[in-house]
């Protein structure tokens, strides 16, 4: 590696939302070396969360999703290939076509992809559906707009919720499964999973909980799906909303750890190896990155959030140019916003993290409140509905990992009245949608706080 770290060659893998603002962020901290961005698909860096909101309604087209660059990056971009194997010892990345660039510096960042329908033969008949990529939203936005008759959304977690908000704005009939006990359960826990099933239904979803989708139907084109109570939902579109699979397998040989839950990375962004080593010249941000956290007892995160690809992804830059004392840690509190059914959830801190809850503010008959929850008696996560200017004060209960309940003042109404109730986050394993934080590791029995770096 050349001795300037402002100079040399840095590969990004993965045209994402943490590939493009790592490229912007390397050269606003003076890299001047050449820059590769690798992307699988076609298109240049776009952003995900319009997809199965405003262009689902027929409100953006799936083409206007681009993300503006703050600066131009001034990077070779390699879209539409994809890279198919990295070996660490020769520093090259190897792409679809049997090119291999070399590298002093990797950042990965090649996100997730949609879980798709488990029997490919079912997962191929028209009218079913994913909803990842640019694509995928542009062929179920056009379907929708033809006006199905029905739509199955298969998985409760927040895009299959947003997916059926949409249809029902749209004045379209959908049902839900969710082999859970609610939606969003896996996320927020039974409290607030008890008014997400109550606000579908009162907007007319068909939802359909403890049940799992045993067949899809269609000879050619999709017609219907078998459930493993018996019955059977007669729709033409078929939304599978099952979660994210992380994109490793391209790494299976180079050693790194990588698995199912992404890659793991210190908290200066370095991937470590299968041996918990941390390696020099290979970084990881967004999706597919596990990091260590301390307010969460050091276990590993796994996060599919915005504002985390965002900054991980300038973490990761600013170390990939600095010696190893200018280097800086990713700690910044998760936080995650959904709207669907008129609702705007927004969260602060990792809400599985938990053993209590409590309503804070307002109450669930007003669909209007903050609920906090803690672990061991500490602020870990807060969650609003329809109260987002809140989330501030939470936060920093969370990051001086302040005592819960939180006390008086933290609230509008007198302690007494609301008794903390066990948080309810079920196993992940009995959900039919994958968990938008993932943790591992063991439960943490002591306080920690994040001191802010000054200036």
């Amino acid at each position: 590696m050349p001795g300037d770290l402002r100079d040399g060659r840095i590969v990004i893998v993965g045209a994402s939302l943490a590939g493009l603002r790592a490229a912007e962020a390397l050269r606003e901290e003076g890299f001047t070396g050449s820059l590769t961005v690798v992307g699988d698909e076609p298109y240049p860096p776009y952003d995900r969360p319009p997809l199965s909101k405003q262009v689902l309604l027929g409100r953006a087209a799936a083409d206007s999703t681009g993300l503006p660059m703050r600066r131009d990056p001034d990077a070779e971009w390699r879209l539409g290939i994809r890279a198919t194997g990295l070996d660490p010892l020769a520093k090259r990345v190897t792409l679809g076509d049997g090119e291999s660039l070399p590298y002093d510096r990797l950042l990965i960042t090649t996100g997730t992809r949609a879980r798709p329908w488990p029997n490919p033969q079912e997962a191929a008949l028209d009218g079913v559906f994913t909803v990842r990529t640019r694509d995928d939203a542009e062929g179920l936005a056009a379907r929708l707009a033809a006006g199905p008759r029905r739509v199955l959304v298969i998985g409760g977690g927040f895009t299959g919720s947003e997916i059926a908000s949409a249809c029902r704005e749209r004045d379209i009939e959908v049902t839900v499964t969710e082999r859970g006990p609610a939606p969003l359960v896996g996320a927020l826990g039974g409290t607030l999973a008890k008014l997400a099933a109550a606000m579908q239904r009162n907007h007319g979803v068909d939802l359909r909980t403890g049940v799992t989708v045993t067949a899809l139907r269609g000879n050619g084109s999709f017609t219907g799906a078998d459930l493993s109570d018996g019955s059977r939902v007669e729709a033409d579109v078929c939304v599978a909303a099952l979660g994210a699979v992380r994109n490793v397998e391209w790494l299976a040989e180079s050693g790194l750890a990588a698995g199912p839950r992404g890659i793991a990375c210190d908290a200066g962004c370095r991937a470590f190896n299968m041996y918990g080593i941390v390696t020099d010249d290979i970084f990881v941000a967004g999706d597919v990155s596990r990091f260590p956290h301390p307010l969460f007892g050091y276990q590993m995160l796994s996060l599919e959030h915005w504002g985390n690809a965002v900054e991980q992804a300038e973490v990761a830059a600013h170390n990939m140019v600095s010696p190893g004392p200018l280097r800086r840690p990713h700690l910044a509190l998760p936080t995650f916003w959904s709207s669907q059914f008129g609702l705007n959830i927004k969260s602060v801190g990792v809400p599985t993290f938990s053993d209590h809850v409590v309503i804070a503010q307002g109450s669930l008959e007003e669909r209007r409140l903050a609920l906090v929850y803690g672990y061991q008696g500490r602020v870990t996560a807060a969650v609003t509905v329809d109260m987002a200017k809140a989330l501030d004060y939470y936060a920093h209960l969370i990051e001086t990992a302040a005592p819960f309940p939180p006390a008086p003042g933290a609230a509008d109404r007198p302690l007494a009245a609301e008794i903390p109730v066990p948080s309810d986050v079920p196993d992940p394993k009995g959900l039919s949608h994958g968990p938008t934080v993932a943790l591992t590791g063991y439960l943490p029995d002591r306080r920690l706080t994040v001191v802010k770096p000054t200036g």
